[in-house]
This record gives C-alpha cells, structure tokens and sequence, in this order.
C-alpha cells in the first residue's frame, strides 16, 4: 500500500499534513509502557519471520505514501497494533486512513478522496527458530476486510488475502530477511500476484540501524494504477531514542525496473510488555535474539 509521487503541490500538502499527525503520534506512543524489541517489517516493504514475544506488544503510528504514474496513494494517520498472544504467535492489525489521488489524468481524472481503507489483520507463525547455520522460517497469513469506500476507491469492496513465506538470518552486526508470497484478490479489476523481497540491515551503534531492500511485485489488476510489475530498491534505517523501546523509522525508494514506482514511509514505534533482558527493546536486531519479534 506505498510508494510517492511527482507534483510538487501535492507532496509540500501531504508534508506538512505527515509532520502534524507525528507530532501527535509521539506523544500518543510516548504515553505507552516499558520495554522490549521488533524486527523487520516496517518500515520496509520485505517482512521477517520473527513474532512478538509472548506477552509483548507493539505500536506503531504511522505515514506512507506510493505513487504510480496516474495516481498517488498517501497514507496516514495508520496505526498498527501486534499481540505476541502466544509463545512464537504473534496477532496483527492495522486500522489506516488514506487518501487517492488521480494525476496526469486530464479531465476524466476522479476526485480524490480520504478516509478510513481497508483493515488489515493477520497471524505471524514462527516454524523454526534460526540455528548456527539455518534461518528462522516463518510465514504472515494477513487479509483485509473492506472497511474503505469502494466507489470513492479507498477500498477493494471485498476481502482479499495475502500468503507469504519469510526466512531470516543473523550473521554478526548483520541481517538479512527474505521470502515472498501471493496474494489472493477476487474483486472485479483486480487480480492474483506474486510478490517478494531481500532485505540486508547493519547495526551501526545503538542508536543507528541502517537497511536496503530489493522489493518486487507483479501486476496487481488491469483496473488499477499498479497494473504491471515493478521491482524497487528502498533505503532506510531505525533511530533509537533513549526511551527503552522507542524508535523513528523511514524509508525511501523508487522502481528501478518495470512500472515507475515510487515508495516512503515514516513512522514512531514503541514496544513494552514483559521484559526480555536479551533483547532490550531493539526495534530490528531483537528479531534475531528473541526468535519471536515483529
């Protein structure tokens, strides 16, 4: 649901609408509890294989926004809630609101519009726990309810899946995530595709954790702009404030085969819940340690 755009006055509106509804997220997640850690995921398009531990949780508040060449897709104010309800069990949910945006459409442009799309939620199962010389595998079942208007095209108006497999291993200050999936979308317009990414991320200090990610996607429906496949590379990184288990995550990219695409994200996550001493509230490395992170 990401990637940005090309007019000038849309991007400074959308700026400076993302930096006001942050500011208030950091209060909103400055008011959450103690510690703990996460994993991949956002702000990246690649997910890992690694849950919530048991009796955490995390939060997240969040902006995006992806473009294609006829339209712009911000979104935001997006918040994300993940339950480790179980040992290597990990509940998701996101409740965003959004916006489209037709450009380069002429007169026969839509209207734009903004309000509250598609709920996610989903189920992150962790298989097998990363050895010395094997990943951790796991996959993320999501689908998403059609909460948004289909007619104001904030919505698909019907439910549809996603089915992905994710490995992770940790080599050193390095991590490396990876896997892939299809998704599964019945509504007219729309259509079934694969999708897939690698990501490689570097602990610099601890407060600075740096990444890279090749994503792909095919075609997402003959009636919609992602109509044909992309490949991107998007960057990014994870700032640790002093606050045990609170972070600043963004991303950036743009396709660099296929449909031109662009992709950004900006985000406060927080993490609290019983306390693992190993994995500190670490919003990317404790994926590795804990074996059960988001």
């Amino acid at each position: 649901m990401t990637r940005v755009f090309q007019h000038k006055e849309i991007q400074m509106r959308i700026l400076v609408w993302m930096s006001g509804w942050l500011r208030w997220g950091a209060v909103l997640v400055l008011a959450a509890a103690a510690p703990v850690a996460l994993a991949q995921g956002p702000p990246f398009q690649t997910d890992d294989p690694v849950p919530v531990d048991f009796q955490n949780y995390e939060f997240y508040v969040f902006g995006a926004v992806s473009s294609a060449p006829t339209e712009v897709d911000p979104v935001g104010p997006a918040f994300e809630f993940n339950w480790g309800a179980v040992p290597r069990v990990q509940l998701h949910a996101v409740l965003p609101f959004a916006a489209v945006v037709s450009v380069n459409q002429g007169a026969d442009a839509a209207p734009s519009a903004f309000g509250l799309t598609d709920m996610e939620f989903g189920v992150k199962v962790a298989f097998f726990k990363e050895t010395k010389r094997l990943p951790q595998i796991g996959m993320f079942p999501m689908f998403e309810v059609p909460t948004g208007s289909f007619s104001k095209g904030l919505g698909v108006g019907k439910t549809w899946y996603k089915v992905p497999l994710w490995l992770q291993k940790q080599i050193g200050p390095w991590t490396l995530d990876g896997g892939g999936g299809y998704v599964l979308n019945s509504q007219e317009g729309y259509g079934n595709y694969p999708y897939g990414g690698f990501l490689l991320k570097k602990e610099l200090n601890k407060r600075w954790e740096l990444a890279a990610e090749a994503f792909a996607h095919g075609g997402e429906g003959p009636g919609i702009p992602y109509a044909s496949r992309a490949t991107l590379i998007d960057a990014g990184g994870y700032y640790h404030f002093k606050q045990d288990g609170l972070q600043f995550l963004f991303a950036y990219g743009h396709s660099v085969a296929g449909e031109a695409e662009n992709f950004a994200y900006l985000g406060l996550y927080k993490t609290w819940g019983k306390k693992d001493d190993k994995a500190g509230g670490n919003a990317m490395l404790a994926q590795g340690i804990r074996h059960q992170t988001r």
